[in-house]
């Protein structure tokens, strides 16, 4: 990896090869989340803040939870797949019954008798279509 670093105003520029500093800075840079770029320059700065040994119990947290959330990813998964199934179940049969209820009012105006609007029935039927 080469660095190279240029003053706000000239022309002067220094380049400098890292070599094996390069895959640790690769590895810290992973580590934290952050470009190599950002690493370099707060080791050149001397911005990093001291550690008051609260970072490996705060890591060791963070994977404990880490590990419980997948554990109850496990056990939810197959729960959330089955309620998928039964609302695209509750969305055919909405479907179907709204034909029904179609067919049954086109019989009842062949027949000359007045149409049977059942607005709870198509309100039930509008949010079974929608979620």
């Amino acid at each position: 990896m080469k660095l190279t670093i240029k003053p706000d105003r000239g022309f002067g520029k220094v380049e400098v090869e890292l070599g094996e500093l390069s895959a640790e800075i690769e590895k810290l840079a992973e580590r934290y989340g952050v470009p190599p770029e950002r690493i370099i320059e707060i080791a050149l700065t001397g911005e990093f803040k001291k550690s008051k040994g609260e970072l490996e119990q705060l890591e060791k947290k963070s994977e404990e939870l880490e590990k419980k959330v997948w554990r109850l990813e496990k056990e939810y998964a197959p729960l959330r797949y089955k309620a998928y199934g039964l609302s695209e179940d509750n969305k055919i049969l909405a479907i179907e019954l709204s034909g029904l209820i179609a067919e049954n009012n086109q019989l009842r105006r062949f027949l000359r008798l007045p149409p049977n609007r059942n607005l709870e029935l198509r309100k039930l039927i509008s949010y079974y279509l929608q979620g």
